[in-house]
Protein backbone atom coordinates (compact mmCIF):
# COMPACT_ATOMS: atom_id res chain seq x y z
CA UNK A 1 0.00 0.00 0.00
CA UNK A 2 2.86 2.39 0.82
CA UNK A 3 4.37 1.77 -2.61
CA UNK A 4 1.05 2.32 -4.38
CA UNK A 5 0.40 5.55 -2.46
CA UNK A 6 3.87 6.80 -3.31
CA UNK A 7 3.39 5.98 -7.00
CA UNK A 8 0.10 7.93 -7.03
CA UNK A 9 1.91 10.89 -5.44
CA UNK A 10 4.65 10.78 -8.11
CA UNK A 11 2.07 10.54 -10.91
CA UNK A 12 0.27 13.62 -9.60
CA UNK A 13 3.53 15.55 -9.44
CA UNK A 14 4.34 14.45 -12.99
CA UNK A 15 0.94 15.48 -14.36
CA UNK A 16 1.41 18.97 -12.92
CA UNK A 17 4.60 19.34 -14.96
CA UNK A 18 2.96 20.14 -18.31
CA UNK A 19 6.17 21.43 -19.88
CA UNK A 20 7.95 18.24 -18.91
CA UNK A 21 5.17 16.10 -20.40
CA UNK A 22 5.31 18.11 -23.61
CA UNK A 23 9.07 17.63 -23.84
CA UNK A 24 8.86 13.91 -23.08
CA UNK A 25 6.14 13.15 -25.64
CA UNK A 26 5.76 16.05 -28.05
CA UNK A 27 9.41 16.68 -28.88
CA UNK A 28 10.32 13.04 -29.75
CA UNK A 29 7.21 12.67 -31.91
CA UNK A 30 8.10 15.82 -33.82
CA UNK A 31 11.73 14.75 -34.15
CA UNK A 32 10.99 11.26 -35.45
CA UNK A 33 8.56 12.60 -38.07
CA UNK A 34 10.80 15.46 -39.25
CA UNK A 35 14.10 13.54 -39.26
CA UNK A 36 12.60 10.47 -40.95
CA UNK A 37 10.96 12.63 -43.63
CA UNK A 38 14.23 14.44 -44.34
CA UNK A 39 16.31 11.27 -44.46
CA UNK A 40 13.73 9.60 -46.71
CA UNK A 41 14.44 12.26 -49.32
CA UNK A 42 18.16 11.50 -49.01
CA UNK A 43 17.50 7.77 -49.41
CA UNK A 44 15.26 8.40 -52.41
CA UNK A 45 17.80 10.70 -54.05
CA UNK A 46 19.84 7.75 -55.23
CA UNK A 47 17.24 4.98 -55.01
CA UNK A 48 14.13 6.41 -56.67
CA UNK A 49 14.58 10.06 -57.57
CA UNK A 50 17.08 11.26 -60.17
CA UNK A 51 20.00 13.55 -59.50
CA UNK A 52 19.79 16.71 -61.59
CA UNK A 53 22.80 16.98 -63.93
CA UNK A 54 23.61 19.84 -66.32
CA UNK A 55 25.68 18.67 -69.33
CA UNK A 56 27.76 20.73 -71.76
CA UNK A 57 29.14 18.65 -74.65
CA UNK A 58 31.87 20.56 -76.50
CA UNK A 59 32.76 17.52 -78.63
CA UNK A 60 30.93 16.42 -81.79
CA UNK A 61 32.54 12.98 -82.02
CA UNK A 62 31.03 9.53 -81.56
CA UNK A 63 32.68 8.80 -78.22
CA UNK A 64 31.05 11.84 -76.63
CA UNK A 65 27.64 10.65 -77.82
CA UNK A 66 28.37 7.18 -76.44
CA UNK A 67 29.29 8.73 -73.09
CA UNK A 68 26.00 10.67 -73.00
CA UNK A 69 24.06 7.50 -73.87
CA UNK A 70 25.88 5.62 -71.09
CA UNK A 71 24.89 8.36 -68.62
CA UNK A 72 21.25 7.98 -69.66
CA UNK A 73 21.43 4.20 -69.22
CA UNK A 74 22.66 4.56 -65.63
CA UNK A 75 19.18 5.83 -64.77
CA UNK A 76 20.13 7.96 -61.78
CA UNK A 77 20.45 11.32 -63.59
CA UNK A 78 17.98 13.88 -64.90
CA UNK A 79 20.11 15.46 -67.64
CA UNK A 80 19.82 19.13 -68.61
CA UNK A 81 21.69 19.79 -71.89
CA UNK A 82 23.16 23.24 -72.50
CA UNK A 83 24.80 24.72 -75.63
CA UNK A 84 28.43 23.82 -76.25
CA UNK A 85 29.45 27.47 -76.47
CA UNK A 86 28.39 28.05 -72.85
CA UNK A 87 31.29 29.56 -70.90
CA UNK A 88 32.34 28.45 -67.41
CA UNK A 89 30.65 31.36 -65.65
CA UNK A 90 27.31 30.73 -67.36
CA UNK A 91 27.65 26.99 -66.78
CA UNK A 92 28.32 27.36 -63.06
CA UNK A 93 25.17 29.48 -62.66
CA UNK A 94 23.04 26.37 -63.17
CA UNK A 95 24.49 24.91 -59.97
CA UNK A 96 24.60 28.21 -58.07
CA UNK A 97 20.90 28.72 -58.90
CA UNK A 98 20.11 25.17 -57.69
CA UNK A 99 18.91 24.07 -61.15
CA UNK A 100 21.24 21.07 -60.84
CA UNK A 101 23.37 19.42 -58.16
CA UNK A 102 26.21 18.48 -60.52
CA UNK A 103 27.55 19.59 -63.89
CA UNK A 104 29.73 17.90 -66.54
CA UNK A 105 31.75 19.48 -69.33
CA UNK A 106 32.97 17.11 -72.07
CA UNK A 107 36.12 18.66 -73.69
CA UNK A 108 36.19 19.39 -77.42
CA UNK A 109 38.86 16.79 -78.22
CA UNK A 110 37.30 14.01 -76.15
CA UNK A 111 36.50 11.60 -79.03
CA UNK A 112 39.86 12.09 -80.77
CA UNK A 113 41.77 11.34 -77.59
CA UNK A 114 39.61 8.32 -76.73
CA UNK A 115 40.22 6.91 -80.23
CA UNK A 116 43.99 7.47 -80.00
CA UNK A 117 44.25 5.80 -76.61
CA UNK A 118 42.09 2.89 -77.76
CA UNK A 119 44.38 2.32 -80.76
CA UNK A 120 47.42 2.35 -78.51
CA UNK A 121 45.91 -0.15 -76.06
CA UNK A 122 44.72 -2.41 -78.88
CA UNK A 123 48.20 -2.31 -80.47
CA UNK A 124 49.83 -3.28 -77.17
CA UNK A 125 47.40 -6.16 -76.75
CA UNK A 126 48.07 -7.50 -80.25
CA UNK A 127 51.84 -7.20 -79.81
CA UNK A 128 51.63 -9.17 -76.57
CA UNK A 129 49.87 -11.97 -78.51
CA UNK A 130 52.67 -12.01 -81.10
CA UNK A 131 50.51 -10.22 -83.66
CA UNK A 132 51.35 -7.03 -85.47
CA UNK A 133 49.54 -4.02 -84.05
CA UNK A 134 49.72 -0.28 -84.56
CA UNK A 135 52.78 1.20 -82.93
CA UNK A 136 52.21 4.69 -81.50
CA UNK A 137 54.52 4.49 -78.52
CA UNK A 138 55.93 7.95 -79.10
CA UNK A 139 52.55 9.67 -79.36
CA UNK A 140 50.82 11.07 -76.32
CA UNK A 141 47.52 9.39 -75.61
CA UNK A 142 46.59 11.27 -72.47
CA UNK A 143 42.92 12.17 -72.31
CA UNK A 144 41.87 15.59 -71.08
CA UNK A 145 39.75 15.14 -67.94
CA UNK A 146 35.99 15.43 -67.98
CA UNK A 147 35.21 18.35 -65.66
CA UNK A 148 32.73 17.62 -62.87
CA UNK A 149 31.23 20.52 -60.96
CA UNK A 150 29.15 19.82 -57.88
CA UNK A 151 27.18 21.71 -55.27
CA UNK A 152 29.20 21.88 -52.00
CA UNK A 153 26.09 20.87 -50.02
CA UNK A 154 26.24 17.42 -51.65
CA UNK A 155 27.21 14.81 -49.07
CA UNK A 156 30.53 13.08 -49.67
CA UNK A 157 28.96 9.61 -49.82
CA UNK A 158 26.48 10.72 -52.51
CA UNK A 159 29.22 12.53 -54.46
CA UNK A 160 31.37 9.37 -54.45
CA UNK A 161 28.42 7.30 -55.71
CA UNK A 162 27.86 9.78 -58.55
CA UNK A 163 31.55 9.87 -59.43
CA UNK A 164 31.68 6.06 -59.45
CA UNK A 165 28.70 5.86 -61.82
CA UNK A 166 30.24 8.41 -64.20
CA UNK A 167 33.59 6.60 -64.11
CA UNK A 168 31.83 3.38 -65.10
CA UNK A 169 30.23 5.20 -68.05
CA UNK A 170 33.63 6.51 -69.17
CA UNK A 171 35.15 3.04 -68.83
CA UNK A 172 32.36 1.66 -71.02
CA UNK A 173 33.15 4.18 -73.77
CA UNK A 174 36.87 3.42 -73.67
CA UNK A 175 36.31 -0.36 -73.62
CA UNK A 176 34.01 -0.07 -76.63
CA UNK A 177 36.67 1.70 -78.68
CA UNK A 178 39.42 -0.76 -77.68
CA UNK A 179 37.18 -3.69 -78.59
CA UNK A 180 36.40 -2.18 -81.98
CA UNK A 181 40.07 -1.62 -82.75
CA UNK A 182 41.03 -5.17 -81.74
CA UNK A 183 38.29 -6.70 -83.88
CA UNK A 184 39.15 -4.57 -86.91
CA UNK A 185 42.88 -5.29 -86.62
CA UNK A 186 42.24 -9.06 -86.57
CA UNK A 187 39.35 -9.33 -89.04
CA UNK A 188 39.77 -6.11 -91.09
CA UNK A 189 36.07 -5.36 -90.79
CA UNK A 190 33.78 -3.56 -88.41
CA UNK A 191 32.63 -5.21 -85.19
CA UNK A 192 28.97 -6.24 -85.63
CA UNK A 193 26.63 -4.25 -83.38
CA UNK A 194 24.98 -7.39 -82.03
CA UNK A 195 28.33 -8.87 -80.97
CA UNK A 196 29.44 -5.55 -79.50
CA UNK A 197 26.31 -5.29 -77.41
CA UNK A 198 26.59 -8.90 -76.26
CA UNK A 199 30.18 -8.40 -75.15
CA UNK A 200 29.68 -5.06 -73.40
CA UNK A 201 26.20 -5.39 -71.94
CA UNK A 202 26.34 -8.96 -70.66
CA UNK A 203 26.61 -7.96 -67.01
CA UNK A 204 26.50 -10.37 -64.10
CA UNK A 205 23.45 -9.76 -61.91
CA UNK A 206 23.89 -8.91 -58.22
CA UNK A 207 21.38 -10.20 -55.70
CA UNK A 208 21.01 -7.89 -52.70
CA UNK A 209 20.25 -9.85 -49.54
CA UNK A 210 20.25 -7.99 -46.22
CA UNK A 211 21.79 -9.96 -43.36
CA UNK A 212 18.95 -11.28 -41.24
CA UNK A 213 18.60 -13.74 -38.38
CA UNK A 214 15.11 -14.76 -39.41
CA UNK A 215 13.60 -16.04 -42.64
CA UNK A 216 12.43 -12.59 -43.76
CA UNK A 217 14.64 -10.67 -46.16
CA UNK A 218 12.92 -7.31 -45.84
CA UNK A 219 15.08 -4.48 -47.09
CA UNK A 220 15.85 -1.97 -44.33
CA UNK A 221 14.41 1.48 -44.84
CA UNK A 222 14.62 4.93 -43.29
CA UNK A 223 11.80 4.16 -40.83
CA UNK A 224 13.48 1.04 -39.45
CA UNK A 225 16.61 3.11 -38.81
CA UNK A 226 15.06 6.25 -37.34
CA UNK A 227 12.16 5.10 -35.18
CA UNK A 228 14.28 2.95 -32.81
CA UNK A 229 16.96 5.65 -32.58
CA UNK A 230 14.59 8.47 -31.66
CA UNK A 231 12.62 6.24 -29.31
CA UNK A 232 15.80 5.81 -27.30
CA UNK A 233 16.44 9.56 -27.44
CA UNK A 234 12.93 10.19 -26.10
CA UNK A 235 13.42 7.74 -23.24
CA UNK A 236 16.61 9.38 -22.03
CA UNK A 237 15.09 12.84 -22.27
CA UNK A 238 13.00 12.05 -19.18
CA UNK A 239 16.07 13.50 -17.46
CA UNK A 240 14.51 16.96 -17.93
CA UNK A 241 11.46 16.00 -15.87
CA UNK A 242 12.75 13.33 -13.52
CA UNK A 243 16.11 14.97 -12.79
CA UNK A 244 14.36 18.23 -11.95
CA UNK A 245 11.86 16.39 -9.77
CA UNK A 246 14.66 14.82 -7.71
CA UNK A 247 16.31 18.22 -7.25
CA UNK A 248 13.04 19.79 -6.10
CA UNK A 249 12.50 17.08 -3.51
CA UNK A 250 16.03 17.56 -2.25
CA UNK A 251 15.56 21.31 -1.91
CA UNK A 252 12.17 21.16 -0.20
CA UNK A 253 13.39 18.62 2.34
CA UNK A 254 11.42 15.58 1.17
CA UNK A 255 14.41 13.29 1.61
CA UNK A 256 15.00 14.52 5.14
CA UNK A 257 11.33 14.07 6.08
CA UNK A 258 11.40 10.51 4.77
CA UNK A 259 14.01 9.67 7.42
CA UNK A 260 11.51 10.59 10.16
CA UNK A 261 8.52 8.82 8.65
CA UNK A 262 7.61 5.13 8.67
CA UNK A 263 7.80 5.14 4.87
CA UNK A 264 11.05 3.59 3.76
CA UNK A 265 13.19 5.79 1.49
CA UNK A 266 13.85 2.88 -0.81
CA UNK A 267 10.12 2.58 -1.43
CA UNK A 268 10.04 6.24 -2.46
CA UNK A 269 12.97 5.80 -4.83
CA UNK A 270 11.49 2.60 -6.22
CA UNK A 271 8.22 4.43 -6.78
CA UNK A 272 9.89 7.10 -8.91
CA UNK A 273 11.59 4.45 -10.99
CA UNK A 274 8.34 2.57 -11.61
CA UNK A 275 6.45 5.77 -12.46
CA UNK A 276 8.97 6.98 -15.00
CA UNK A 277 9.63 3.51 -16.34
CA UNK A 278 5.94 3.44 -17.27
CA UNK A 279 6.46 6.84 -18.92
CA UNK A 280 9.30 5.46 -21.07
CA UNK A 281 7.15 2.49 -22.08
CA UNK A 282 4.34 4.86 -23.09
CA UNK A 283 6.84 6.88 -25.12
CA UNK A 284 7.99 3.76 -26.97
CA UNK A 285 4.43 2.56 -27.60
CA UNK A 286 3.39 5.98 -28.90
CA UNK A 287 6.37 6.37 -31.26
CA UNK A 288 6.04 2.78 -32.53
CA UNK A 289 2.32 3.38 -33.15
CA UNK A 290 3.13 6.54 -35.12
CA UNK A 291 5.63 4.58 -37.20
CA UNK A 292 3.09 1.82 -37.90
CA UNK A 293 -0.11 3.80 -38.48
CA UNK A 294 0.76 7.45 -39.22
CA UNK A 295 3.87 7.12 -41.41
CA UNK A 296 2.06 5.46 -44.36
CA UNK A 297 -0.42 8.40 -44.46
CA UNK A 298 2.39 10.95 -44.83
CA UNK A 299 4.31 9.05 -47.49
CA UNK A 300 6.83 7.29 -45.24
CA UNK A 301 7.49 3.52 -45.02
CA UNK A 302 5.51 1.82 -42.27
CA UNK A 303 7.40 0.51 -39.26
CA UNK A 304 7.75 -3.28 -39.12
CA UNK A 305 7.92 -4.64 -35.59
CA UNK A 306 10.38 -7.47 -34.85
CA UNK A 307 9.07 -11.03 -34.83
CA UNK A 308 10.22 -11.43 -31.21
CA UNK A 309 7.71 -9.15 -29.43
CA UNK A 310 8.73 -10.46 -25.99
CA UNK A 311 12.34 -9.61 -26.80
CA UNK A 312 11.24 -6.12 -27.93
CA UNK A 313 9.37 -5.55 -24.65
CA UNK A 314 12.31 -6.71 -22.52
CA UNK A 315 14.83 -4.61 -24.44
CA UNK A 316 12.51 -1.59 -24.12
CA UNK A 317 12.22 -2.20 -20.36
CA UNK A 318 15.98 -2.35 -19.82
CA UNK A 319 16.49 0.75 -22.01
CA UNK A 320 13.81 2.59 -20.04
CA UNK A 321 15.26 1.50 -16.69
CA UNK A 322 18.71 2.72 -17.75
CA UNK A 323 17.22 6.07 -18.84
CA UNK A 324 15.39 6.46 -15.53
CA UNK A 325 18.51 5.50 -13.57
CA UNK A 326 20.56 8.09 -15.45
CA UNK A 327 17.94 10.80 -14.82
CA UNK A 328 17.80 10.11 -11.07
CA UNK A 329 21.59 10.07 -10.89
CA UNK A 330 21.77 13.47 -12.60
CA UNK A 331 19.16 14.83 -10.19
CA UNK A 332 21.04 13.55 -7.13
CA UNK A 333 24.33 15.20 -8.10
CA UNK A 334 22.77 18.49 -9.26
CA UNK A 335 22.38 21.33 -6.78
CA UNK A 336 19.71 23.25 -8.68
CA UNK A 337 17.00 22.45 -11.18
CA UNK A 338 18.80 24.57 -13.77
CA UNK A 339 21.90 22.42 -13.34
CA UNK A 340 19.89 19.22 -13.73
CA UNK A 341 18.10 20.46 -16.87
CA UNK A 342 21.19 21.98 -18.47
CA UNK A 343 23.59 19.13 -17.77
CA UNK A 344 20.91 16.52 -18.48
CA UNK A 345 20.00 17.91 -21.91
CA UNK A 346 23.59 18.52 -23.03
CA UNK A 347 24.86 15.17 -21.77
CA UNK A 348 22.07 13.26 -23.54
CA UNK A 349 22.85 15.00 -26.82
CA UNK A 350 26.57 14.19 -26.42
CA UNK A 351 25.85 10.57 -25.50
CA UNK A 352 23.51 10.33 -28.50
CA UNK A 353 26.23 11.65 -30.82
CA UNK A 354 28.99 9.34 -29.59
CA UNK A 355 26.46 6.50 -29.25
CA UNK A 356 25.72 6.40 -32.98
CA UNK A 357 22.23 7.92 -33.00
CA UNK A 358 23.25 10.88 -35.15
CA UNK A 359 26.39 9.57 -36.88
CA UNK A 360 26.55 5.86 -37.82
CA UNK A 361 29.08 3.88 -35.86
CA UNK A 362 30.86 2.65 -39.02
CA UNK A 363 31.48 6.28 -40.06
CA UNK A 364 33.22 7.22 -36.82
CA UNK A 365 37.01 7.31 -36.34
CA UNK A 366 38.55 4.52 -34.30
CA UNK A 367 38.96 6.73 -31.23
CA UNK A 368 35.23 7.43 -31.11
CA UNK A 369 34.37 3.77 -31.65
CA UNK A 370 36.11 3.06 -28.35
CA UNK A 371 34.47 6.05 -26.68
CA UNK A 372 30.97 5.07 -27.80
CA UNK A 373 31.06 2.01 -25.54
CA UNK A 374 30.59 4.22 -22.49
CA UNK A 375 27.33 5.58 -23.90
CA UNK A 376 24.25 3.64 -22.76
CA UNK A 377 22.43 4.95 -25.84
CA UNK A 378 24.88 3.01 -28.02
CA UNK A 379 23.99 -0.31 -26.40
CA UNK A 380 20.27 0.53 -26.58
CA UNK A 381 20.60 1.33 -30.28
CA UNK A 382 22.56 -1.81 -31.08
CA UNK A 383 20.00 -3.96 -29.26
CA UNK A 384 17.12 -2.30 -31.12
CA UNK A 385 18.91 -2.59 -34.48
CA UNK A 386 19.51 -6.27 -33.80
CA UNK A 387 15.74 -6.69 -33.48
CA UNK A 388 14.41 -4.21 -36.06
CA UNK A 389 17.04 -4.44 -38.81
CA UNK A 390 18.64 -7.86 -38.41
CA UNK A 391 15.51 -9.80 -37.55
CA UNK A 392 17.12 -11.10 -34.38
CA UNK A 393 15.59 -12.38 -31.17
CA UNK A 394 16.42 -11.65 -27.55
CA UNK A 395 19.21 -14.24 -27.51
CA UNK A 396 20.85 -12.47 -30.45
CA UNK A 397 21.14 -9.15 -28.59
CA UNK A 398 22.42 -10.42 -25.22
CA UNK A 399 25.84 -8.95 -26.07
CA UNK A 400 24.23 -5.50 -26.06
CA UNK A 401 21.76 -5.99 -23.21
CA UNK A 402 24.41 -7.19 -20.72
CA UNK A 403 26.62 -4.04 -20.99
CA UNK A 404 23.46 -1.91 -20.79
CA UNK A 405 22.40 -3.73 -17.63
CA UNK A 406 25.88 -3.23 -16.17
CA UNK A 407 25.75 0.52 -16.86
CA UNK A 408 22.32 0.66 -15.20
CA UNK A 409 23.63 -1.03 -12.05
CA UNK A 410 26.58 1.39 -11.95
CA UNK A 411 24.17 4.34 -12.20
CA UNK A 412 22.07 2.89 -9.35
CA UNK A 413 25.15 2.50 -7.15
CA UNK A 414 26.30 6.05 -7.96
CA UNK A 415 22.85 7.33 -6.97
CA UNK A 416 22.96 5.63 -3.55
CA UNK A 417 26.53 6.80 -3.00
CA UNK A 418 25.55 10.38 -3.88
CA UNK A 419 22.58 10.33 -1.50
CA UNK A 420 24.67 9.00 1.37
CA UNK A 421 27.44 11.50 0.63
CA UNK A 422 24.92 14.34 0.97
CA UNK A 423 23.38 12.75 4.10
CA UNK A 424 19.99 12.45 2.43
CA UNK A 425 19.52 8.83 3.45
Amino acid sequence: MKLWATIIKDVRILLRDRVGILLMFGMPILLVIVVTSIQKNTFDLLNKNKVSLVLCNKDSGESAQQFIQAIDKIGMFAVINVPKDENDVQFKKYIHNKDALIGIIIPSNFSVQITAKAKKLAGKALNSFGLEGDSIENKSTDIDPVTLYYDPILQESIKLSIKGALSSALQMVESRQVLRNLYFSINEKQLPDSLENDMLNNKIAIDEIPLSNDANENLPNVTQHNVPAWTIFAMFFVVLSLGGSVVREKLNGSFIRLRTLPTNYYIALFSKQITYLIVTLLQAILIFAIGIYLFPFIGLPALRLPSDIIGLVLVTLICGWCAVSYAICVGVFSNTQEQANGFGAISIVILAIIGGLMVPAFAMPDSFRTLMKISPLHWCLEAYYGLFLEGGKLKDVYSNVIPLFAITIILQLLTFWGLKRKNLI
